[in-house]
């Protein structure tokens, strides 16, 4: 059974259970119902669409699944798609709510992962007198409940790449933590764009004029907007830390290959004096003076010697060596 709670609530309060059927439903003034339902099969939303004629574009939506936030209007109906979040390893997961909204009816359909909404439930039926209002109160809350979730995951994110951006002042990052830093930044690059069409939603049910939607319930709906905004703040700045992160990676390598080649360039400056004697020495001439020179040989050597620590003094106070 995929109905996870259907009630009505009179006068913000719980009154009684409500059973799908294929009759129309009517509510009086003071009351309204909240259904909630998880994946359900064509079947119930069948029943749904009878009981409360709902739009059948949302409802073929709301079956599908796998939709972007947004906002549309059926006559004196509202359909809102919202998305969900958890976070698996380094992985953000993606859940779906679907909503229907009318003036005695809220119907949330939920897909995929995401948190169990009985918290919000308990929390709502709390504050009867928020309750009271209608249908736009819950729509908020359950929006509000979806976006709360985002902070933690971008934070905890956040949290993770600041550690690697710390193991790069005293060693190299790994092929493993260069990929875990990539992998992470897709992961941030995805959930922007979830984030744009989410503020878009917010700042219409803020500023719009649309139906079920209260003008005393704007301005909760403006907090929501808010806290996109500073999710929004929170991703941007997250982004310029992983580029910060990558370019000081780079540079790091950069100094330690520079410093491995002029290290490698000092010793063969070094090795090319005995090299070059050598060389001149080596070659198989009969008329060279030098060579029966009685102490030449060990002249040749102390010559090799002297310049070879000369340039090994100079590449050390130049910091090469």
């Amino acid at each position: 059974m995929t109905i996870l709670a259907s009630y009505t609530y009179r006068n913000g309060k719980r009154a009684d259970e409500v059973l799908l059927n294929s009759t129309s439903f009517k509510s009086v003034n003071g009351e309204f119902v909240w259904i909630a339902l998880s994946s359900p099969t064509p079947d119930e939303l069948e029943a749904l669409k009878t009981m409360f004629a709902l739009h059948p574009l949302a409802v073929e939506d709301a079956f599908a699944g796998k939709q972007v936030p947004k906002i549309d209007v059926y006559g004196d109906q509202l359909f809102v798609v919202v998305k969900t979040t958890y976070l698996e390893g380094d992985r953000i997961a993606y859940g779906e709510v679907c909503i229907f909204v009318g003036k005695g009816h809220v119907i949330s359909v939920r897909h995929g992962p995401e948190k169990s909404h009985r918290s919000l439930r308990e929390q709502l039926e709390q504050s009867p007198q928020l309750l009271s209002h209608g249908p736009d109160y819950v729509l908020h809350g359950i929006i509000d409940f979806a976006v709360d979730g985002y902070l933690p995951i971008m934070e905890t994110i956040e949290d993770r790449v600041l550690e690697l951006e710390k193991h790069i002042l005293s060693s190299l990052l790994d092929p493993d933590q260069i990929r875990r830093i990539f992998r992470m930044r897709r992961q941030v690059i995805k959930f922007q764009r979830v984030l744009g069409p989410m503020g878009e939603l917010a700042g219409k049910l803020t500023h719009l004029d649309l139906p079920c939607v209260n003008i005393n319930a704007r301005p909760f709906f403006s907090d929501v907007h808010d806290h996109i905004r500073r999710v929004e703040g929170l991703v941007g700045g997250l982004r310029e830390i992983m580029t910060s992160v990558f370019e000081a990676s780079s540079l790091l390598e950069q100094q330690r290959q520079g410093a491995i080649t002029r290290q490698l360039a000092s010793w063969a400056a070094i090795l090319a004096v005995p090299t070059a004697i050598a060389g001149i020495y080596g070659m198989n001439f009969k008329n060279m003076p030098e060579l029966k020179t009685e102490y030449g040989y060990y002249v040749v050597l102390s010559v090799v010697a002297v310049l070879c620590t000369l340039l090994y003094l100079r590449f050390r106070r130049s910091g090469w060596l």
